[in-house]
């Protein structure tokens, strides 16, 4: 039963309160047709909306089935709107962008109904209202007739005990009206039907009680309900209360929301039991998705702009993002291209980067504070000392102990691809191959070979660039003695080519443009006398003039591979000699320099001893793609050979390297250049060289050739004067027994990390040395415990970790800096969403209002439209990621040939996932003050709104 008691309802507006209803007192049977009659005004609508549960009364009490509602919480009208009543409204209140069926499947929707279910006694609804074939339509396709017969089908699809209609016939014909009235008047049979009209006829026609109002009050009840009516509805209901309260497994309302079943009022036991486990009025958050998707699905066109804004902040963000990755992504391709370019080096003399950074960082002049009417000094030479200073601190003295030697040998072999022990070795005074001179066939050393075309070129345009041919002609090194690391970046070209490995192999290795230097080929005996002076001829003739007769630009793979050189031991190239009672003067003109009664043999055939033949196997080209390898072009011969060098030159007994040992004789390795002493042997060639290209004016020249005992002396003894030191005769007999390999003593380490990250392994073991306590480690079988007393520091050098982790900071920065810069519109198209967003809800009123007449609550109607910023911030997201990797293609394809690097916009998929939910997280942000705004929306003034 259904009773008001003395209900009142007040609306205050700022100037005045208006009595909607005066103290209103009636009760209603469970199954009448009640038709409330009055004027505009009278408080009909005010009366239909507070039994309904969409308005509250202000004073008095509204008692449903035996309970009072003044302790009804808002889920529990909620759960009363959506189970216990349904409304019919004049004007339909059809959701437009739901089918007939989702309209009617809506309360059952609120109810969590699942879907089969829900769709069956949706139909249902529909086929008793006469609806049978209308299902899918939108409701702008239907007759009004058939909207309210719609409508009328959402009232009774949960089956409520009280249906509620407000003027069902206001916006239809006559003989519509009737077919409504009758449908209504049918349903008055089996429970409690409220009509509020201003049709006396109609009241009067079909109705079974009528109920004038005037007021705010009753004026009239034609069939009020009998106290003894009253009396046994009330008894009934407080039995089935009685059973209800005493059945623990029936909760209250309240009680049932936050258990996800809700049951407001009290009813017969019977129907308690049944309704006590499935009622609920909870729209899911996915129902409030569907319904929003539809919504923006019905306004396509919107939607997509208000999508498109949106992505352009995301389009920013993720070209930016796209653009780092990729750069980084491309240092990262290069790393291990560039770590076997730049591998870590630990030499005798290293730099200490901090002390560098920190000269740099104290690079700024001393502030004072000045007087007055006086010049103060600017003293250079005080900062002239300080840069001394500074500059010696940089330099560091490592000594490499064998300890540290064995420490290296013991690293796990898994970091590296290639640990290389160099000695100092120069082996070209030692090498000797064929050439063809003006003097005929001759087999000379490397040495004599290299200084001979130094003179040559000093007579030519480029007499002041000659001293540099000892430079820009790479020396014969050492290579790699790992050849799978070796293969892994270069390929071998040639038939029969093969990577050298044995005692006696040396290789070439070619640039990317398979070129190699003249001055290389030239140093090496490669080229003739005769052909090296038609490559200056043809370098100083004009652009446009034919090569020379007899110029050579190129040679096959079968004249670079099987070239043979031969290694003498040192004592063989140096021969003894009288110098007794010779002046400096004599010894010169007849040839024979003093190099302290040695002189240099570099001619072969004036050697006796037996050598070792070495021969050219292989040549090797960079694959396509490297840019930094472990090997530049040049030519190269193998470990093997090193310790071949150091094993011949080991003993010091007798010839030139029993005098280098000797320390009597440091000091006669002394340079003087005040005495006009001259360190080396002197011979004299003859070459024709063609100043102008004119036949007529070539001249013929005879020179000569000051062989040293090295020709990387000079930066040899430049490298030993770090911070200003002297240079001691000790120090230049040290470098000459390096040079000819008479000192075994490792004086450079070259290790090549296997990729970036095991380069970090290397270097926290190289680090580990230097660390407080004792070092342990195994060397083949041999137990090694070492202590940090034991140990001095030994700085390494490892320039490509601080360039890397330079560039990718600035990188960062830069990226940091555009995002911000990008950010602003997306700030931007934010607050625009959340404008949109607020437009959709001032569109969206009416719907508000049925959801919340159907038992919807505040948060449903809020879900409603994070639903609808939800999705429009993933499409938004989507759209700029789409967009971004379009754009990125776009880019690629252009750059790819220009950088040599497929993908230098690559937007990571993490990033991607990432800006989708930035992009939703703000726009759900920007939704949050209008889904508020709608939830607090008035249900009743929501229904009003057209």
């Amino acid at each position: 039963m259904l009773q008001l008691k003395n209900v009142k309802k007040d609306y205050v507006t700022s100037s005045e309160t208006v009595h909607a209803l005066k103290g209103i007192s009636i009760s209603f049977r469970k199954s009448e047709f009640v038709s409330i009659l009055g004027p505009s005004g009278c408080g009909k609508t005010t009366l239909l909306n507070i039994v309904g549960g969409l308005d509250h009364y202000t004073d008095g009490d509204l008692v449903i089935g035996g309970r009072s509602t003044k302790e009804y919480k808002d889920r529990d009208w909620d759960v009363y709107r959506n189970h216990r009543v349904g409304f019919i409204f004049q004007s339909y209140n059809l959701i437009p962008h739901q089918t007939v069926l989702g309209n009617v499947e809506l309360a059952l929707t609120i109810s969590g109904i699942g879907k089969e279910e829900r769709i069956e006694r949706a139909k249902r609804a529909l086929d008793r209202v006469g609806l049978s074939n209308q299902y899918y339509k939108r409701p702008n396709q239907l007759s009004g007739g058939q909207c309210q017969r719609v409508a009328i089908a959402r009232a009774l699809v949960n089956d409520p005990e009280i249906l509620l209609a407000d003027e069902p016939t206001g916006a239809l014909d006559t003989v519509t009206s009737v077919q409504i009235m009758d449908l209504i008047k049918e349903i008055s049979n089996e429970r409690l039907v409220i009509m509020v009209t201003h049709n006396p006829e109609l009241a009067e026609e079909y109705s079974s009680r009528i109920v004038r109002l005037l007021d705010g009050e009753i004026i009239e009840d034609t069939n009020p309900m009998s106290d003894e009516e009253e009396a046994a509805e009330i008894a009934a209901e407080e039995a089935a209360l009685a059973a209800s309260e005493a059945e623990p497994e029936t909760p209250v309302a309240s009680e049932i929301e936050d258990k996800a079943v809700d049951a407001p009022a009290a009813k017969p036991v019977k129907a308690k039991k049944k309704k006590a486990t499935t009622e609920k009025a909870k729209m899911s958050f996915f129902t409030a998705f569907r319904l929003s998707a539809r919504n923006l699905l019905s306004k396509r066109g919107r939607t997509a702009m208000v999508s498109f804004a949106g992505s352009i902040g995301i389009i920013g963000i993720a070209l930016v993002l796209a653009f780092s990755a990729g750069i980084k992504g491309y240092i990262a391709s290069m790393q291990d291209d560039m770590l076997s370019g730049n591998p870590i080096t630990i030499g005798e003399t290293a730099y200490d980067l901090d002390a560098f950074s920190g000269m740099i960082d104290n690079a700024t002049k001393t502030e004072i504070v000045k007087e007055a009417n006086r010049i103060y000094i600017n003293s250079v030479i005080e900062y002239m000392a300080k840069t001394n200073k500074q500059a010696q601190e940089i330099i560091i003295k490592n000594e490499l102990t064998d300890d540290y030697i064995n420490y290296l040998k013991a690293m796990p072999s898994d970091y590296y691809a290639d640990l290389m022990f160099s000695y100092g070795i120069n082996i070209n005074p030692n090498l000797f191959t064929d050439i063809t001179t003006a003097d005929g066939a001759q087999r000379l050393s490397i040495q004599r070979i290299t200084d001979m075309y130094t003179q040559i070129l000093s007579k030519t345009d480029y007499a002041d660039l000659s001293y540099l041919i000892p430079m820009l002609a790479p020396s014969i090194k050492q290579a790699p003695s790992n050849t799978d690391y070796l293969l892994s970046q270069y390929e071998l070209i040639g038939e029969n080519s093969k990577v050298a490995t044995g005692v006696n192999e040396i290789m070439l290795v070619v640039d990317g443009d398979d070129e190699l230097s003249d001055l290389l080929l030239a140093r090496y005996g490669y080229y003739s006398q005769d052909e090296f002076l038609k490559i200056i001829d043809k370098a100083t003739a004009d652009e446009e003039a034919p090569a020379p007769e007899g110029y050579r630009d190129s040679f096959s793979y079968e004249e670079l591979i099987g070239k043979t050189f031969t290694y003498y031991p040192t004592n063989s190239i140096y021969e003894k000699i009288d110098t007794s009672g010779m002046s400096p003067m004599e010894l010169m003109i007849s040839e024979k320099m003093y190099p302290s009664g040695y002189q240099y043999l570099s001619d072969a055939s004036d050697i006796s001893a037996e050598g070792i033949e070495l021969k050219v196997v292989g040549i090797l080209s960079p694959k396509d793609g490297l840019q930094f390898g472990a090997i530049s072009s040049g030519i190269y011969y193998t470990e093997a050979l090193t310790d071949y060098v150091l094993e011949k030159n080991a003993d010091k007994s007798n010839g030139f390297m029993s005098f280098l040992a000797d320390d009597a004789n440091v000091d006669k390795l002394a340079i003087s250049y005040n005495e006009q002493s001259v360190y080396g042997t002197i011979y004299s060639f003859t070459f024709t060289y063609d100043h102008d290209n004119n036949p007529e004016t070539t001249n013929n020249h005879t020179g000569m050739s000051v062989v040293t005992y090295s020709s990387d002396m000079s930066s040899m003894v430049s490298s030993m004067i770090g911070g200003g030191e002297s240079v001691t005769f000790s120090d230049q007999r040290d470098m000459l027994m390096r040079t000819f390999g008479g000192n075994d003593h490792t004086n450079n380490i070259t290790i090549f990390p296997k990729s970036f990250d095991e380069m970090y392994l290397v270097s926290d073991y190289l680090e580990r040395w230097n660390e407080k306590g004792t070092i342990s480690f195994t060397l083949d079988g041999k137990e090694y415990s070492i202590a940090d007393t034991e140990r001095n520091e030994i700085e390494f050098t490892n320039t490509l970790e601080l360039v890397i982790g330079l560039v990718n900071t600035m990188i960062d920065i830069v990226s940091y800096a555009l995002i911000a810069f990008t950010s602003v519109s997306l700030i931007v198209s934010t607050v625009m969403i959340g404008i949109i967003t607020y437009v959709s809800v001032v569109e969206r009123i009416k719907e508000i209002g049925v959801i919340r007449s159907l038992g919807g609550r505040k948060k449903d109607v809020s879900h409603l439209f994070n639903a609808e910023t939800f999705i429009i911030g993933s499409i938004s997201g989507l759209m700029g990621i789409t967009a971004t990797y379009l754009i990125s293609l776009v880019v690629n394809l252009i750059l790819r040939p220009l950088i040599n690097y497929p993908n230098i916009a690559a937007l990571p998929i993490g990033n991607a996932i990432f800006l989708v939910a930035l992009s939703i997280g703000l726009t759900l942000i920007s939704g949050l003050i209008p889904a508020s705004s709608a939830a607090k929306k008035d249900p009743v003034v929501a229904l009003r709104t057209e």
